[in-house]
């Protein structure tokens, strides 16, 4: 059974930074594309970033050029590094793990999810 634990997230003010990182087990990790999530108050859950198997990286356009995806394969962790952080990026960031994806940005293309970490951006 996939099992993702997300942790790093925590208060900061705007134009801060975070690491993000998600702890994966239960899987064959270097498989698997592997992408982050973020869902705030009243709003749908949208896709950020996302990294599969072969190394193929693509982010939301809101992140582009301040969020950095990465991952460890012998680590199985995956990290979210988040830069120029603004008040629009407080949401609680999830991991989300599947062995075939088509649409990245789509969370129903993701079987397997971690619990979240919240992330909240002070003006």
């Amino acid at each position: 059974q996939v099992h993702l634990v997300e942790s790093g997230g925590g208060s900061v003010q705007a134009g801060g930074s975070l690491r993000l990182s998600c702890a994966a087990s239960g899987l064959t990790y270097s498989n698997y594309s592997m992408a982050w999530f973020r869902q705030a108050p009243g709003k749908e859950r949208e896709g950020v970033a996302f990294i599969n198997s072969y190394g193929r990286i693509a982010y939301a356009d809101s992140v582009k050029g301040r969020f950095t995806i990465s991952k460890d394969n012998a680590k199985k962790t995956l990290y979210l590094q988040m830069n120029s952080l603004l008040p629009e990026d407080t949401a609680m960031y999830y991991c989300a793990a599947d062995p075939t994806v088509v649409r990245w940005d789509r969370r129903n293309e993701y079987l397997s999810w971690g619990q979240g970490t919240q992330v909240t951006v002070d003006p």
